[in-house]
């Protein structure tokens, strides 16, 4: 299982999956915000979103576990 995870701290702006969802490499899970800018967060492999751990408004912090796909 793999783990979607954020590369920066900053607030849950989108949520673009949810369980059960098809992912491939480079799809955007999330859009976080920071610094005033929009950072797309992308699945680094193919597979299926299994659990998302966030939700939109959320603030977290650089290393958080944003998503797993399996």
């Amino acid at each position: 299982m793999a783990e979607v995870l954020s590369p920066l701290p900053g607030l849950v702006a989108t949520v673009h999956v949810k369980a059960g969802d098809a992912v491939s490499s480079g799809d955007a899970v999330v859009t976080l915000q920071s610094m005033k800018m929009e950072i797309p967060v992308a699945a680094e492999s193919d597979g299926t979103v299994d659990e998302v751990l966030v939700g939109e408004g959320d603030e977290i912090d650089t290393g958080a576990v944003i998503a797993r796909v399996s």
